[in-house]
């Protein structure tokens, strides 16, 4: 008696019980069965012993057994996020970051991290994946610009967000677009007369070069390019790169940039298939007319190197030799120290956004716009007076490789350019300014 009331405080289950004891007994028996037949015997043995086996088992067994069969070869998704990147970012980056970490790790202040959110807001649709629950705007900007920063591959970073790789590229796909699209018509545009006429005074009085509106380089971007397209994008110096022509102002911020020329172009053919090139030959590049100097109408100038061909607009130095005079020395040393500006923006932009160093993990069809959003993004922090850490130069010094220095070739050089450095050589003379 007391034995059934125990049966019956299990839930009434007493009657299932037993026959769950009677399927026990008939299972091990079956399980015997099955191993007497099959220990020994041959393959059509083995297979009509268990299939005699398993015709004795119960219905409701045997509807389980076949349901587990169906589902065993299924793939189960994993839960993307991992709780560990979810809460670093939501509790120790949002939470304890202070002011160095945000620099070391973001190339920028807090401020200017959530300024930057703010404007990319219009052009950052809410992000959703697959088993993927939707990712906030800042933490997809913060895995962008963590990766630019640091060049660190996808497959690495992506655990420390709690996100897979290809989210991970994902991000930094639509946050480069989205710096591009938002950001590039407040903070890398071609410059207004009054803008000019500032750019003007800072050269003057920054770096001692009258008339001028900005220092005009090239950038050549090492890359992995497809096989089929390893000689169109080998320069002169035999390395694989993508070829970036800027200009910046007296503060070494960029106003102009054309990129995704293959780097076995020359700097003079890839400014003759520019829009600096079209810019200037539509006379966008000065007031109309001319300002004055030293007593003549005369363009604003840009200066380059000798991979770019002497123009009215565009100033270059004396080619070395011993039978310059001392003016054209003098002239050669003020411009040359004034052009350093942008080799100076070009190791700031290239230690702030590492990603510049070596691209990899970037396809050809991105690249141009991963570059154009790096120069932008320079612009802001330069612009918000976030600091530049030295040491971050350290990491560009191993990766450096020979720049390409084809000179300009004769046919592009206008005669009357010549008068313009005469002109500035004049004026050096004159002023003995510093």
């Amino acid at each position: 008696m007391r034995k059934m009331q125990g049966l019956q405080k299990c839930g009434g289950q007493g009657q299932s019980g037993i026959k769950g004891e009677r399927w026990g007994t008939q299972r091990m028996e079956n399980r015997k069965d099955l191993g007497h037949r099959g220990h020994g015997s041959s393959k059509d043995g083995d297979r009509r012993g268990t299939k005699d086996g398993f015709l004795g088992l119960p219905r409701n067994v045997k509807l389980l057994i076949a349901r587990r069969r169906r589902t065993s070869c299924y793939f189960y998704p994993r839960a993307w996020p991992s709780l560990r990147g979810a809460d670093w970012w939501e509790r120790v980056v949002l939470k304890e970051f202070g002011p160095q970490d945000w620099l070391d790790k973001f190339r920028m202040s807090r401020e200017t991290f959530f300024y930057i959110c703010n404007r990319l807001r219009p052009g950052l649709a809410p992000h959703s994946a697959h088993f993927h629950p939707t990712l906030p705007l800042e933490k997809r900007v913060a895995v962008a610009l963590w990766h630019l920063a640091t060049n660190v591959e996808y497959q690495t970073l992506s655990p420390l967000f709690g996100v897979g790789p290809s989210t991970v590229q994902t991000c930094v796909r639509e946050v480069s677009y989205a710096v591009v699209l938002l950001l590039k018509p407040l903070y890398l545009r071609l410059p207004d007369e009054k803008e000019l006429e500032n750019m003007v005074r800072i050269f003057r009085t920054r770096w001692g070069f009258p008339h001028c509106i900005g220092a005009l380089d090239s950038l050549h971007i090492p890359i992995n390019p497809p096989l089929r397209l390893s000689a169109d994008y080998c320069n002169g110096q035999g390395w694989h790169s993508i070829l970036t022509q800027a200009t910046v102002d007296g503060l070494g911020q960029f106003w102009d940039v054309s990129t995704a020329f293959p780097g076995s172009m020359e700097n003079s053919a890839v400014l003759e298939s520019s829009s600096l090139w079209v810019l200037a030959k539509e006379g966008r590049l000065c007031p109309n007319p001319p300002k004055d100097f030293m007593g003549k109408a005369q363009k604003y100038v840009l200066l380059g190197d000798a991979t770019y061909p002497l123009q009215d607009w565009i100033l270059k130095p004396y080619q070395e030799d011993e039978s310059l005079t001392q003016r054209q020395l003098q002239f050669n040393y003020r411009l040359k120290r004034a052009h350093s500006v942008i080799e100076n923006a070009f190791l700031r932009l290239k230690a702030r956004w590492q990603i510049l160093l070596k691209c990899d993990d970037c396809s050809l069809e991105l690249l141009p716009t991963l570059v154009l959003a790096c120069c932008i993004l320079h612009n802001v922090c330069e612009a918000h007076d976030n600091p530049f850490n030295e040491e971050w130069l350290e990491g560009t010094e191993p990766t450096e490789l020979p720049k390409p220095c084809q000179p300009a070739p004769a046919a592009m050089e206008d005669g009357r350019a010549e008068q313009v450095r005469e002109l500035m050589c004049q004026y050096f003379e004159n002023c003995g300014e510093g």
